[in-house]
């Protein structure tokens, strides 16, 4: 059997949600009730256990949604966001940097009309767009109270302009519709 601890520890390093004890227990091949207490001691252990001479570590493991996860210590969020956001930038999925440019181009401009023009759900992009401090919620509309979305002063830098009216023109990138006839066709 594996050090029960330490095989904890590796399988939440590579999670991407909170587990739940039954599944650690199933990951680690170990009872329930030793997950439970290699937890709590784990927990002691980040919080910098005295009686065990431990330091306080700069992230701790939460139960949070019926799972266990990693997360940054409150008192470093704004720290690894800075790095996160500036130092560190992540590329963008196609699928992202299409939801950015209907949104730069068409702003402000709804979840609902975005999704219309990418014929695709784009829910789960706003967010990460969100998240990334690339788009901002601008305001909500009167009648339907539709969020009207736009971009940040991030993504300018991140573009290396100014202001949004410095984008290029898209429509020298279109199809005019000529491809394929015979002549000048205007």
């Amino acid at each position: 059997m594996h050090d029960i601890p330490r095989a904890i520890e590796a399988v939440l390093m590579v999670a991407d949600e909170p587990l739940p004890l039954v599944t650690l227990a199933t990951a680690v091949g170990a009872p329930v009730a030793a997950v439970r207490q290699a937890i709590d001691g784990l927990v002691a252990d980040y919080d910098g256990d005295t009686e065990a001479g431990g330091v306080r570590r700069g992230f701790e493991l939460r139960e949070v949604g019926g799972g266990w996860r990693f997360y940054v210590r409150e008192e470093y969020d704004r720290l690894v966001a800075d790095f996160v956001t500036d130092q560190a930038p992540t590329k963008l999925s196609q699928a992202a940097l299409e939801t950015l440019a209907v949104i730069a181009y068409r702003q402000p401009i709804t979840r609902g009309s975005i999704a219309s023009i990418r014929a695709v759900n784009v829910d789960s992009v706003v967010r990460t767009l969100l998240s990334r401090g690339l788009i901002t919620e601008l305001f909500a509309d009167a009648e339907t109270g539709a969020i009207n979305y736009g971009t940040t002063d991030l993504l300018l830098q991140q573009l290396g302009i100014n202001s949004i009216e410095e984008l290029p023109l898209i429509s020298p990138l279109l199809a005019d519709g000529t491809e394929g006839f015979d002549g000048d066709v205007r």
